[in-house]
Formats: structure tokens, sequence, C-alpha cells
């Protein structure tokens, strides 16, 4: 048998690991996979093509945050993620909303020439909410030569000089970077503050950047089991899915449906309905960026510290 096939046996017939629903800490939404840019490893494919996820609307995503206020859940944060949510022309009615039912927001942007036309509705977010709004500005790399092979060049000057206007103009701002297989944590984090230093970037790297492993698709990847937990002394309460999901809109669809996490946007056996309702379902760590990215990687995406 092939790994990753089966939901509940390992290729090897042992039992694969699952983890539960603690309390939905995050709600993620992503915006749409359209994107302004075509980064070679993005894993989930978005481009400027790339249109399998449609647009969200305001209308789209009330349902939920009325079911977050009538079940009275402990969500205390929405994520919103894309593609690029700042391509999504209902992205400042959507923030607004969200705003609105008293939650944090945080959007996940490239920060490339896109948020130059929202700069305006930020301002008077910003001023209306305070620090509920997070913006989480996503580099490839401390390098400029690394970050322009992924996403183009000219793309890292871009985008540090959209952190520059972020900065200062008073933004709730965190980065989020990656880390190359040869690098240590360190290092990373020593010449990422070189960075921001020099361009005069005001975010505290010790609680505002996340720094996620080198995803290496195609790699072999083991399958994790019951027993892994103990193994690699990981605790599946610890992983992204005990306390996120991520709503999503596939092309065609009537209504969004829930996955069980950002990462999840394509795969049919992970679709958990279109209520929050069923969201607490147990969630089998069937594919391989269950282990690559976060039992292995040790990844979160809805820090902000």
């Amino acid at each position: 048998m092939e790994k990753f096939k089966d939901m509940y046996k390992t290729a090897k017939g042992e039992d694969r690991a699952f983890v539960e629903l603690k309390q939905l800490d995050t709600l993620w939404f992503n915006t749409g996979t359209l994107c302004n840019l075509a980064c070679k490893n993005c894993y989930i494919e978005s481009s400027p093509k790339n249109d399998r996820l449609v647009y969200l609307t305001a209308q789209d995503i009330k349902p939920y945050l009325d079911e977050i206020k009538s079940n009275q859940l402990e969500t205390k944060m929405i994520g919103l993620t894309g593609g690029e949510p700042f391509l999504n022309p209902h992205i400042i009615e959507i923030l607004e909303l969200i705003l609105s039912y008293e939650l944090e927001v945080l959007v996940l942007t490239n920060a490339n020439r896109v948020l130059k036309r929202h700069h305006v509705a930020l301002l008077e977010l910003k001023d209306k909410y305070q620090d509920q709004l997070h913006l989480r500005i996503s580099l490839d790399h401390h390098s400029q030569e690394i970050h322009d092979q992924e996403r183009g060049a000219g793309a890292f000057a871009k985008t540090i000089s959209e952190m520059q206007w972020l900065s200062e103009n008073g933004f709730n701002i965190s980065l989020a970077s990656r880390s190359l297989s040869e690098e240590t944590q360190e290092t990373s984090l020593e010449m990422h503050k070189k960075l921001l230093d020099e361009n005069n970037i005001k975010i505290n790297l010790n609680e505002k950047l996340v720094i996620f492993p080198e995803m290496k698709s195609g790699r072999e990847l083991p399958e994790i089991t019951t027993a892994c937990w103990g193994i690699l002394n990981k605790r599946p309460e610890d992983q992204m899915c005990a306390n996120e999901r991520m709503v999503v809109k596939r092309k065609g669809d009537e209504k969004p449906i829930i996955m069980p996490c950002t990462l999840l946007a394509y795969d049919e056996q992970f679709i958990m309905g279109t209520s929050l309702e069923k969201a607490s379902d147990k969630v089998y760590l069937n594919h391989p960026f269950c282990a690559e990215f976060c039992v292995l990687g040790g990844a979160s995406c809805s820090s902000t510290k």
C-alpha cells in the first residue's frame, strides 16, 4: 500500500496518528488563491491564474462570526490568508466586519505593490481599531538574492518599502520568514535583525518573528503513527489542528467549507462540513504536510507572539 492513502492506517498497517480539537483559538479564512506573485515553492500554488479557491465576501464570513458569538466559542483570533488577501475586492469590508465583532485579525500579506492601493483605508481601520489589526509580512529569506529567486526580481525591495511605511505609521506588524536547511535559528534571527535595523523597520523580533522551516517537496517523508508522539517527544495538542480551522470556498461551490488547517486546501478527504459544529472531528494526519511542516517542522501559522 502507498503512503498517505488510507485515512486510518499507514502503509505498514500501523495506526495513524490523529489530533483532537482542544478549542478553536484561531479561525482562518482563505480569501482566495489568486495572488499577484507566483512563488516557486508556494504550498497552496497561489498565482495570478489560480482561482481554485474563489474570493470570499463579507456575507460568506458573517455566519461563522455569528456562530462563534452564539456558541460562545473561545476564538480570539481570525486569520486571513490566500493567495494575497489584499487582492480580494472585498478585503476592507471583510476587515471592518471582523473587527466590529471585537475579534483580533491577523492578515498574511506579501506586501508587494497591492497593499499600496489600500493605504488610506488601512489607516482608518488602524485609527478605529488600533492593535486589533495585525499584519504579518512574508519574506522568503533575509537576503534579497534568495527572496527574489522565489518571488521575482525586485520583489524584495517592494516588500521592504511597504514594511517601512507600515512601521512609520505605527501598524501592529510581524514578520514571517524562512530559514534555509543549512542555517541555524540563531544565525537567521541575527540576520533578520540586521535587515530591519538597516531599513529602520521597528519589529521586536523576539516577539514578532516566525521562522518557518524550509519545505522540500518531493522528499521521502515518514508517516506519523500513534507511537510517534512518544518517539519524537511531540504532543498532538501542540499541532496546529488542535486549535485552528480554515474556511475556504471552492470554485463552483455554493457555500464555503471547513478544512483542518491552512495547509490542506484541496484534499477532499479533509472536508469537515459547512459549519463549525463539525469542526471538532478528529484530524488524522494523512498528508505529507502533516509530517513535514507540523509534526517534524514544528510550525504554527497563527502565532503573532
